[in-house]
């Protein structure tokens, strides 16, 4: 019988070469395809730097890092006082960056997901969710704008399409006048891209007309349109202090700080989307339809949407019948 070392040694055919632009595409499609939405990737962005500055602080490589390094970097941050949440999208951001660089991850470990499970029974706090407000609160908020002035204007359509048609916030940030569709029968808005819709598959939102004009998010969207004088680019844009139009597209930061401005600083733009939902069901709206708007895959999305702190909001025990 023959030895290992006795058998025949087949060479290796040369390897395939593989053009430069072909290899550049490549690189470019498996990073896209690994990236997030654009909100998440400058999220992790800034969280790789934190984590980068800190390990650089304690002469430890952070890529790829070592188990020790990512302990103690949310060791710290949980000691700091952050929130589970936010020390989850760390460590999340921390793998995004060794799956990129195509490097083992720390974030594997088993230790990390010991610390992990220690941290959040530590801090015993759960995501704080955007409060919802009731539809009635809401309409006496739009009804009080001063729309005399290009920013009240604009922030009446914000507010009335927002909540309508369940938008994110980097949804209304990106969307643009080429996106609506006017017609007898109302709206619709085409989203090129969302948080779940990163491939650039159409999804579309209908927005409808109100009886009442001051409520109207298709008759107010319109009226700020008229503000812009144009047809294409940004809905959505930063004013100078003197009520002057800018062509440039307004940040997700001030969609947040227009909500807190007119309904309390316990809500954020956040709450637009989840007061969709809570109104909806209270409704008497099923969960198909109100997935239909807000493109949530799963009814465990809505339900998750769903606020009804209130005892007495959505409860059998009106329906007994005594």
């Amino acid at each position: 019988m023959a030895t290992e070392s006795q058998l025949p040694v087949i060479p290796s055919p040369p390897a395939a070469q593989v053009p430069d632009h072909l290899v550049k595409s490549t690189a470019r499609y498996v990073e896209s395809g690994l990236r997030g939405a654009a909100n998440t990737v400058r999220a992790y962005a800034g969280d790789w730097k934190r984590f980068s500055t800190w390990c650089e602080l304690h002469q430890l490589a952070a890529l790829p890092a070592p188990v020790e390094a990512l302990v103690g970097f949310l060791t710290e941050l949980a000691d700091a006082g952050k929130k589970f949440a936010t020390i989850e999208r760390h460590a999340a951001a921390i793998a995004k960056a060794h799956e990129l660089a195509g490097v083992e991850s720390p974030t594997a470990d088993k230790k990390l997901k010991v610390l992990l499970r220690g941290i959040a029974r530590e801090i015993k706090t759960r995501q704080k969710q955007a409060p919802a407000f009731s539809l009635e609160s809401f309409k006496r908020t739009i009804k009080s704008i001063d729309v005399s002035v290009p920013a009240g204007l604009r922030n009446r359509a914000l507010l009335l399409l927002g909540f309508t048609g369940a938008f994110r916030r980097s949804e209304l940030e990106a969307l643009n006048m080429e996106d609506l569709a006017f017609d007898d029968d109302g709206l619709v808005v085409t989203l090129p891209q969302s948080k779940t819709n990163q491939l650039g598959q159409a999804e579309e939102k209908a927005i409808f007309y109100s009886p009442d004009s001051a409520l109207c998010p298709i008759r107010s969207l319109q009226a700020w349109l008229r503000v812009l004088e144009r047809t294409e680019g940004p809905v959505f844009v930063s004013l100078r202090k003197n009520n002057q139009v800018t062509s440039r597209r307004m940040t997700t930061k001030y969609t947040n700080l227009i909500v807190q401005q007119y309904l309390g600083p316990q809500y954020t733009a956040h709450s637009l989307r989840a007061s969709f939902v809570t109104v909806s069901k209270l409704n008497g709206a099923d969960d198909s339809k109100v997935m239909n708007q807000t493109k949530h895959k799963t009814s465990a999305m809505i339900r998750r949407y769903t606020r009804l702190d209130n005892v007495r909001q959505h409860n059998s025990a009106k329906e007994l019948g005594l």
